[in-house]
């Protein structure tokens, strides 16, 4: 028999469809219902990576954790990871199929199709429920013949459709009932209900909204959900722009770098209050896998930013260079702004400088790319590293599991690049495989006038939302720093626990009866 589906489909991109599909996942979950996500196509550079190696969704990752089996491609068949505003890295069924395409290109969805098709046959043969989340918004018109996401995956399989519309921002009347007037009559008629997300306030207040809703367009309200400040769930498609502008109170030290005595000997100087730790990562135009942080960044006694330009205020305790999808693009990026200097500086200050995956890249001196992967030029790095890499057509995506050299502490991981780094002299190794007996990653120690300088180069990812690796590396900073001995605070990682919280918030503020009959 094959499986029931439930749709959620959105008035826009982050109105909270990945989350409120996370959500209705663990609530079926616990009544007794075995339960898959699916999209048949994603558009992110943050990625996850399956125990078989394989590229998928994010979203859907975090999804297949709420509904506590193991994420798989199937369950995101299309991935594409932009190189630039008009062209991506197509990815299906977990490898790369095309480096520089187009979705306006004439052959797209037949190539991607019966990827797409196959994958949903094995969930519905598979499952009792499938959750299938859309992208975007249903109703853009100029897309609609191209559509493999939304309405088409809904007709095909005469699946009702929940549409999600966030009120935060406002405008929810017109979100909803703009939306669901722009479809087409067939469409419409799989619409079974809308959903209000993101609610701040009294809830009683919009008893009149919601009572509009319905009476325009005969349309029920399954729900109105409430604003959940305080979700740890993985973000997918980017950090908003005011997370990466954040203003934090209490950051001190109005010292600028060019005042710096000594390029900074004390460090308490252009550091933040007494027990904090200022930790930059850089905001590339290109940024991938920004979820590297994401434990990093709920630490109450580390002050986590995002930089777009240079500070010339202060400099951190460590600045990290995060992962891209175009490293040679950003390397440039870094160049116009000023931030290659900005990180020599800081280097030269003491601050502990990290690259991952394209930041370890980055360090180097030399980045060759003969197939024309991403540039048809070798381009100078930063010169920290005494590294070049060197691209090649094979893409390394796997999750791997180490030993850190430095602290014994086995650390767990993945790695998605291009290329492999070569040495130019033999350096340290950041931590070592103890199975295949391999070096991974560079861990080098100087000191120039003085100043202690630390640079951790490494392909893999996911280090920082290790919580015993995440103790130490901040153990380890707040002593040269001159802190008192940082313990870990708020490092709860995502475990059941997490999804059933979201499901605790989210089940009461909809109509179950009414979700079940829809789903019968």
């Amino acid at each position: 028999m094959k499986a029931k589906t439930l749709m959620i489909q959105g008035t826009a991109s982050h109105v909270g469809k990945s989350v409120m599909c996370a959500a209705l996942c663990r609530i079926f979950k616990r009544r007794g219902l075995s339960v898959a996500p699916f999209k048949a196509q994603n558009m992110s550079n943050n990625s996850f990576v399956t125990r078989e190696g394989l590229e998928m969704g994010r979203a859907q990752a975090v999804q297949a954790h709420a509904c506590g089996i193991e994420p798989s491609v199937i369950m995101n068949p299309v991935l594409l990871k932009p190189h630039t505003d008009r062209k991506a890295q197509v990815v299906v069924m977990g490898k790369p199929l095309l480096e520089n395409a187009t979705l306006l290109q004439d052959n797209y969805r037949e190539m991607v199709q019966p990827a797409i098709d196959q994958a949903l046959e094995e969930l519905m043969e598979t499952y009792d429920l499938v959750i299938i989340e859309g992208a975007g918004s249903p109703a853009e018109m100029n897309l609609k013949d191209r559509d493999l996401v939304n309405m088409s995956i809904a007709r095909k399989l005469k699946s009702p459709v929940i549409l999600v519309g966030d009120i935060d921002w406002g405008g929810i009347f017109a979100q909803l009932t703009g939306t669901y007037e722009l479809l087409d009559p067939e469409e419409k008629e799989l619409v079974a209900a809308f959903l209000i997300n993101k609610f701040r306030g009294d809830l009683s207040s919009f008893d009149k909204g919601r009572e509009w809703i319905e009476k325009r367009t005969q349309r029920k309200v399954l729900g109105v959900v409430p604003f959940i400040s305080d979700l740890d769930l993985a973000e997918e498609d980017s950090i908003s722009d005011g997370d990466s502008y954040r203003v934090f109170a209490g950051l001190r030290a109005n010292v600028a770098l060019d005042q710096i005595s000594g390029l900074a000997r004390d460090r308490r100087r252009v550091s933040v209050e007494d027990h904090q730790l200022l930790i930059d990562v850089l905001w590339l135009p290109r940024i991938s896998n920004f979820t590297d942080f994401d434990l990093l960044s709920r630490q109450k006694n580390v002050v986590l930013r995002y930089l777009h330009e240079p500070d010339r205020l202060r400099i951190p305790d460590a600045l990290i260079i995060p992962g891209t999808k175009s490293t040679i693009a950003d390397l440039r990026y870094l160049e116009k702004t000023g931030l290659t200097t900005y990180i020599r500086r800081c280097h030269a200050a003491g601050s502990v400088i990290v690259g991952i995956c394209g930041g370890y890249q980055m360090l180097g001196t030399k980045i060759s790319d003969p197939l024309k992967i991403e540039s048809s030029e070798e381009t100078q790095g930063l010169g920290l590293l005494p590294i070049e890499t060197m691209y090649e057509p094979e893409k390394t995506t796997r999750q791997i599991k180490v030993r850190h050299l430095e602290s014994g502490l086995t650390v767990g991981g993945y790695e998605i690049h291009m290329g492999t780094v070569k040495f130019k002299k033999v350096l340290p190794a950041l931590f070592k495989n103890d199975e295949s007996q391999h070096d991974e990653g560079v861990c080098l120690d100087a000191e120039q006038n003085g100043i202690k300088q630390r640079i951790l180069g490494t392909y893999m990812h996911d280090l920082f939302n290790d919580a015993g690796f995440l103790t130490y590396f901040l153990s380890q900073l707040s002593k040269r720093a001159g802190l008192p001995y940082w313990e870990r605070q708020g490092t709860e990682t995502q475990t059941g626990d997490l999804y059933d919280r979201l499901a605790d918030r989210v089940e009461p503020s909809i109509d179950m009866s009414y979700l079940l009959n829809i789903v019968k």
